[in-house]
């Protein structure tokens, strides 16, 4: 007889950040005019010498000279303008200041509409946490409040979509891999590598993209927001 009992509700649903819960192109391009903006007043001769497409170029020369970068877009920018510094004859102490003033404006970013209170809704169910590669602060934020644990590759020494960062994420939170759900809108970083950590996965798709039919990747689920999201929890679960 066909077993038609579905399955229990996860107990732990884990996020990627960027692009999943906010856009990301938008905000890096303020942050870049922002620094940008900053150096002219406090590094002129770095600005004098250098545009914001001059400043990327070079970092993604340092990138392919030095590929461990990937790791840490944020200390891949730190490293170019201490270069851009030093050819620039300016006072490198003035890096880390730099740094800080991008990373306020990296972190000015706005949720959907639909991901506070999806949170908020999530939170009262199943644990919730956060696996990203990118370099988000939860906290300058405003919502770590919202997550039991954050595992950032930056911090934790390996990526997405590695199985480790996301065995690392249910380890902390106490649940076996397949007892928790990976949301994300990558379907190869997010997906595919939950999928083979032992996660299940969904693909958050806001655009309707049918990029997986590329790949061959079979999300567990495919939502466009967080009440589609919870939608399948709910109807799929018990």
């Amino acid at each position: 007889m066909t077993d038609t009992r579905r399955p229990a509700w996860p107990k732990a649903v884990l996020f990627d950040l960027d692009d999943t819960l906010w856009p990301i192109a938008p905000v890096i391009a303020q942050a870049e005019l922002s620094l940008y903006a900053w150096l002219q007043r406090h590094a002129p001769p770095v600005a004098a010498a250098h545009t914001i497409d001059s400043l990327r170029a070079a970092r993604l020369a340092l990138l392919e000279r030095e590929p461990g970068y990937h790791l840490d877009l944020g200390a891949l920018r730190r490293a170019g303008l201490l270069l851009a510094f030093a050819e620039a004859g300016e006072d490198s102490a003035k890096v880390d200041l730099a740094m800080e003033h991008f990373f306020a404006a990296r972190n000015t970013v706005t949720p959907y509409a639909d991901v506070l209170h999806g949170l908020e809704r999530l939170g009262r169910r199943v644990l919730v946490g956060s696996v990203s590669n990118g370099n988000a602060d939860l906290r300058a934020i405003g919502i770590a409040h919202h997550f039991k644990v954050s595992v950032a590759a930056h911090e934790f020494g390996s990526a997405k979509p590695g199985p480790a960062i996301f065995l690392a994420a249910c380890g902390e939170l106490g649940v076996a891999p397949h007892e928790a759900v990976y949301v994300g809108d990558d379907v190869l970083l997010d997906v595919r590598g939950a999928q083979q950590a032992g996660l299940r996965a969904v693909w958050l798709n806001r655009t309707g993209s049918t990029r997986h039919l590329e790949h061959g990747v079979e999300p567990d689920a495919i939502c466009a927001d967080f009440d589609e999201l919870i939608d399948w929890l709910e109807r799929h679960h018990d």
